[in-house]
């Protein structure tokens, strides 16, 4: 599925009801609308009008509701999933891909890029005793109240170890409590046209009314990607962090916990496995979110979500890129 603007068809029927019924008042005149500049604009016509109109998906994938390409991989072990290729702008696996999803950590993705866009990312933060109260099978990056730790760190230990207490911090630091954050992460989300999303936390932990789709996701990681730093941490296999600990440095490392990129999972033959976000929670299943490049040098967004094991999430992600995306 290429790349399609649906705007055309609107304006067209805009255009024939001006020019029909007189829509908009009686006292209003057809020709108080343009019907060939406008639709020169679009693209409909070409006139020798001058617009410099931009179209708000001429550099997205647009794709409907039909799946694509589900026959030939095995489907059946995930609810939704996509793969996009970001250099052609093409849609080459599509399955359930508007489905309302729950992302779990895959969330901090979104995490991240608010972050990078309003925080200070080299101010040092105090933890709070909010930030640390995770529940005991919680991921953490083991951060204690009263650490004081900069931003930039808290954004790697977040998305390396997909510490959630990291993430609780870092929507403190930036709008001075989790739930003025999240709204902030939807707010933003809605702005680059992911309006199938809602935030609840940072984090990722389940609410049910936290979720996304497919395809949002996309959108999402589509326009992270575009900013540097969002870029550099999400690219980044590991990273060697210093902060103060009870009033001491602690040196630590942090590793990813994309298993493509640990070598666990074997990377599907012609790619390269560029950065990733993993989570996984019972209500959520097991969720990646991978950014990657083939043989070509074209880049692929491809995302699984609510696999029902470990080893089948990548299996179907690795059938994904064989199979659609060379």
């Amino acid at each position: 599925m290429k790349c399609i603007n649906k705007l055309f068809k609107t304006l067209v029927a805009v255009a024939l009801c001006v020019s029909i019924t007189g829509c908009g008042g009686a006292s209003e005149s057809v020709a108080s609308y343009d019907v060939y500049n406008t639709s020169y604009a679009y693209g409909i016509t070409n006139n020798g009008s001058n617009s410099n109109v931009e179209l708000f998906s001429k550099d997205l994938c647009v794709v409907g509701t039909d799946d694509l390409g589900t026959s030939g991989v095995d489907s059946q072990v995930a609810s939704a999933a996509g793969a996009f290729n970001i250099t052609e702008q093409s849609v080459v696996y599509a399955q359930n891909m508007h489905e309302q999803m729950y992302p779990a950590s895959t969330t901090k993705i979104m995490t991240c890029y608010v972050a990078v866009l309003y925080g200070d990312l080299d101010a040092y933060y105090t933890v709070s005793e909010n930030a640390v109260k995770q529940d005991s099978d919680s991921s953490t990056i083991d951060l204690k109240a009263g650490d004081v730790i900069t931003l930039r760190d808290l954004l790697y230990g977040m998305m390396l170890r997909s510490g959630n207490d990291a993430a609780v911090a870092v929507a403190e630091a930036v709008s001075g409590d989790e739930a003025t954050f999240a709204s902030l992460m939807t707010e933003t989300a809605k702005s680059i046209g992911a309006t199938n999303t809602n935030f609840v936390t940072s984090n990722g932990l389940h609410d049910e009314n936290h979720y996304t789709t497919v395809y949002d996701m996309y959108l999402i990681l589509n326009k992270a990607i575009t900013n540097e730093d969002f870029y550099q941490i999400f690219t980044s296999h590991s990273y060697t962090a210093n902060y103060t600990s009870g009033g001491a440095t602690k040196t630590v490392e942090w590793t990813t916990t994309n298993q493509y990129l640990t070598a666990n999972v074997t990377t599907p033959s012609g790619f390269t496995v560029l950065g990733g976000k993993t989570g996984t929670t019972g209500a959520a299943g097991y969720c990646l979110v991978l950014l990657s490049e083939n043989e070509d040098g074209d880049k692929i967004i491809s995302i699984v979500f609510n696999a029902d094991c470990r080893s089948n999430l990548y299996l179907l992600m690795s059938e994904i890129l064989s199979n659609y995306c060379t």
